[in-house]
């Protein structure tokens, strides 16, 4: 038996406004043609009044109870994943804490934007491992409409907002069981000036807007995914053959395309979930993995893995057995 973080519910949540492509082409000079051409993105969810980070991951974070049959009491880690909080303190984590009734537990926030998630699936999955905790609640959830410049067309297009949860448990398990397997994380802070926010507290006391160099992003991503995918793999001894699902970040189905043919994976075998969301940051894998267990691609037994690329530069893999 070994001690490992077991995948027990996921959850997710989209604001009510969907925006399609013809009625951003109403907004900026672009077009339906355009977008899909470039991204593949055919619509996404904006928040509204009412509607921010917290109210999201509070919503996929009940979701997620509810499919791990779980009462929000029982949480003692809540680890969520944003680069647009509510406030700059305190930490959103601790609004959905209150939210769900697990007062007193640990709740903090993690930033590291698209690769968010993955980072705090990894700080949760060591903490579950080391006793901290015994059942952890994850998030990803953004409102990156609140920090789009919308004038600029090459970056207000791509994103969307929205919630993904995972709920993880702490199980003594076979080693051909169940369970997060290996996680690889990585950053570069050289390339802080090819996707960045042009504000924050400590130098405009503004939020900024979103800044991205998209030739340069692209190539970088490419590469550091496919190898960050066979360090993940590498770690138990896999290969990309044996991969039943890979759920990655929803930033381009470009990126998707070239990244799967890089490691040599059936498109088929990649969630896709870009058209429907956009590019959700931390919320995208969440996203897209809920997405996928609900319709019954992803069953338990199956081998997935997720990836993510994101401004800093950060990004990585977690791999596990459902």
């Amino acid at each position: 038996m070994i001690r490992r973080s077991v995948l027990i519910g996921t959850g997710s949540a989209l604001p009510k406004r969907a925006v399609s492509n013809a009625e951003m082409a109403q907004m900026v000079d672009t077009s339906d043609e355009w977008i899909v051409e470039r991204t593949g993105i055919r619509n996404r969810h904006i928040a509204g009044e009412g509607e921010t980070t917290s109210t999201l991951a509070t919503a996929a974070a009940r979701s997620a109870l509810e499919a791990a049959g779980v009462a929000g009491e029982s949480i003692d880690l809540i680890i969520l994943a944003t680069c647009t909080p509510d406030q700059t303190f305190p930490a959103s984590a601790t609004i959905v804490q209150n939210e769900i009734g697990a007062n007193g537990c640990i709740a903090f926030d993690v930033a590291a934007v698209c690769s968010g998630f993955l980072y705090a699936v990894g700080v949760a999955d060591s903490m579950l491992r080391a006793g901290m905790a015994s059942r952890a609640l994850v998030i990803g959830a953004e409102t990156m409409s609140r920090i789009l410049d919308w004038e600029d067309r090459t970056t207000c297009v791509l994103f969307g907002d929205g919630a993904g949860a995972v709920v993880l448990e702490a199980r003594d398990v076979a080693v051909d069981g169940p369970g997060l397997l290996a996680t690889k994380l990585h950053a570069d802070g050289a390339h802080n000036q090819m996707l960045y926010v042009d504000g924050g507290p400590s130098t405009t006391g503004t939020a900024g807007h979103i800044r991205m160099k998209g030739r340069e992003v692209f190539r970088h991503a490419v590469v550091n995914l496919a190898e960050v995918l066979g360090e993940a793999l590498a770690e138990v001894g896999l290969s990309a053959a044996d991969i039943d699902w890979v759920v990655p970040h929803q930033a381009n189905q470009r990126i998707l395309d070239a990244t799967a043919k890089k490691l040599g994976l059936a498109p088929e075998k990649v969630v896709v979930t870009v058209d429907r969301h956009a590019n959700t940051s931390a919320a995208s894998v969440p996203l897209a993995l809920d997405t996928a267990v609900r319709d019954g691609r992803i069953k338990p037994g199956d081998l997935v893995i997720l990836e993510a690329m994101g401004g800093g530069f950060t990004w990585g893999a977690t791999l596990l057995r459902v």
